[in-house]
C-alpha cells in the first residue's frame, strides 16, 4: 500500500535531524498523551459493504418528513424553482468550481459572479454588490463591521428582526467590540420615536429587516430619514422576492442592503447552504467584505474580468482586516443567477404578486371562518402572525394531513404563504382548521 507521505523514510530522517529531533514522536512531546492516536486505532465502529452504508443512509432519510404543503417561512422559503435552474447548476464545471487564487484565469467563473452581481444591484436599486457571502444572517452581521469607525462604535438593530438575525450580529459584535442595541417595537413595527431618542453621535448605523420578522412593511423611508439625520448609516435586510413590488433599499435610502438569497432558486434545506448578498451605495464600496468582481478590456480590447476593489488585509494581514469573509457560496449565487435569468422581470413580479395575493386570502379566511384576527395591524408581503386559541394542537391537525403550519411565536402563529401553494390547499387548511375548533 502507498503512503499518503510525499517524502522518503530518509528524507524525514534528515529534516529530524535538522531540527533536533529524533524521531517523529518527538514532535509530538507538546500534545498530552491522552490524545494521542496509539496502535488500537479510532473507537469506531468496524466498516460497512456499500450496500450495507446505502441501506443504513436511506434508513436515517425515511425519518425525514418532506410535507406537500408548507405554510411556514421564518427566513426560508419554498418557491417554485424553473427545472432549467438546476438543469445548469448541475453541470460539472459549475458544481466544482471554485475562483482560484490567480482568479484571472477562470474568466468564466468570474464572468458568472459578475453577472450575479449585476442583477443583485438591479433587484437592490444599489451600485455594487460582491460575490455573495455564506447567509443572510452573515451578511447583515458583517453590514454593521461595514458602517462603524473609531469615533461611531454603536450598532441598532430593529427589534421586528428575525431574532437568528440578531444573535449572529450580537457574535460578531461581541469579537468587534460595538455595542449593539435593540429598537423596541410597536404593534409589530420599528417605533420610529424610540428610535430617534436612541441614535446619538456615537451611532454608526440602523439595521432594519423589509419586510420584518412578523412580515409587515416597514415605514423604511422615514426609518432612514431619522437614521442619517443623526449621522449613522442605514442597512436594511430584504426578501430579494418582495423586491420585484416594493419600494428598492436604495429608494428608501439605504447605504447598505443585504439579504439572504435562498428564496432565488435555493431549495429549503436543513439550513443550507444558503447565501448572504450584499450591497452599497457608491460611497461605501471600499468597504465591501469579500470578494467583488469587475468588467475591463484587455491588452487587445476584449471584455475580461478581474478581482477588483479588495483590502488586502482580508486575505494576507488578517490581524488589522475589518471582515472575516475571503471566500463565498459561488456555487449558491450562479443558482440565484440563473434563478433570475430564468424568472425575468416578468416572472419575478409574477411570483411575488401571487405570494403577497394568496397570503392576504388566507389571512381574510382564517379571520372569516375561525374568528382568528391577525395580530398585528399593518400592509404585509407574504407573512403575518394570527391569533391561536390552541398552536400545538392545530399545527398537528395539519401535519397529520401533509401540511407543515405555521411558525409558533409570541401571541400565535406566524404564516407564510408562497405562489407555489394552491387555493385549493389553503381552503383545505382552513377546513382543517376549523374541525380543530370545532372539537
Amino acid at each position: 500500500m502507498g503512503s499518503y507521505v510525499p517524502t522518503t523514510a530518509a528524507e524525514r530522517e534528515e529534516m529530524l535531524a535538522a531540527i533536533g529531533v529524533d524521531s517523529l514522536e518527538g514532535l509530538y512531546k507538546a500534545v498530552p498523551q491522552e490524545m494521542l492516536l496509539r496502535s488500537g486505532g479510532l473507537n469506531i465502529p468496524e466498516g460497512l459493504s456499500e450496500l450495507e452504508v446505502r441501506e443504513a443512509v436511506t434508513a436515517m432519510a425515511e425519518k425525514n418528513k418532506v410535507f406537500k404543503t408548507v405554510l411556514r417561512g421564518a427566513g426560508a422559503y419554498r418557491h417554485f424553482i424553473p427545472s432549467v435552474v438546476k438543469s445548469v447548476t448541475s453541470r460539472e464545471e459549475l458544481v466544482t468550481c471554485y475562483t482560484p487564487y490567480q482568479a484571472e484565469i477562470s474568466q468564466g467563473v468570474l464572468q458568472g459572479t459578475f453577472e450575479f452581481q449585476t442583477m443583485i444591484c438591479e433587484l437592490t436599486g444599489m451600485d455594487v454588490s460582491n460575490a455573495c457571502v455564506y447567509d443572510g444572517g452573515t451578511a447583515a452581521a458583517e453590514s454593521i463591521t461595514m458602517c462603524r469607525d473609531r469615533k461611531r462604535t454603536k450598532a441598532y438593530v430593529s427589534a421586528t428582526t428575525d431574532p437568528q438575525v440578531i444573535e449572529v450580529m450580537k457574535t460578531y459584535c461581541f469579537g468587534s467590540d460595538v455595542e449593539l442595541t435593540v429598537v423596541p417595537q410597536k404593534d409589530g413595527r420599528t417605533d420610529p420615536e424610540a428610535l430617534r431618542s436612541l441614535l446619538g453621535q456615537d451611532a454608526a448605523c440602523f439595521y432594519v429587516q423589509q419586510p420584518n420578522f412578523y412580515g409587515l412593511l416597514e415605514e423604511a423611508e422615514l426609518l432612514g430619514e431619522i437614521t442619517h439625520a443623526a449621522g449613522a448609516k442605514y442597512v436594511m435586510g430584504v426578501n430579494p422576492i418582495s423586491l420585484a413590488i416594493l419600494k428598492t433599499p436604495a429608494e428608501c435610502g439605504a447605504d447598505v442592503a443585504v439579504g439572504e438569497g435562498q428564496p432565488l432558486g435555493l431549495d429549503t434545506a436543513f439550513g443550507g447552504p444558503y447565501l448572504g448578498f450584499m450591497t452599497a451605495s457608491s460611497a461605501m464600496m471600499r468597504k465591501l467584505p469579500g470578494r467583488i468582481v469587475g468588467q475591463t478590456v484587455d491588452t487587445e480590447g476584449e471584455i475580461g474580468y478581474v478581482l477588483t476593489l479588495s483590502a488586502r488585509e482580508q486575505h494576507i494581514r488578517r490581524e488589522k482586516a475589518s471582515s472575516n469573509i475571503c471566500s463565498n457560496e459561488q456555487l449558491c449565487a450562479f443558482t440565484a443567477a440563473v434563478y433570475l435569468s430564468a424568472m425575468g422581470e416578468k416572472g419575478l413580479r409574477q411570483a411575488a404578486t401571487l405570494c403577497t395575493s394568496k397570503a392576504h386570502y388566507f389571512a381574510q379566511q382564517l379571520e372569516e371562518k375561525l374568528g382568528w384576527k391577525r395580530v398585528h395591524p399593518g400592509e404585509f408581503f407574504h407573512e403575518f402572525v394570527t391569533e391561536c386559541p390552541d398552536t400545538e394542537k392545530a399545527l398537528a391537525a395539519l401535519a397529520k394531513r401533509d401540511i407543515l403550519g405555521g411558525l409558533p411565536v409570541e401571541g400565535g402563529i406566524l404564516w407564510c404563504v408562497t405562489e407555489v401553494v394552491t387555493k385549493e390547499r389553503l381552503d383545505e387548511a382552513v377546513a382543517i382548521l376549523q374541525e380543530v375548533s370545532c372539537g
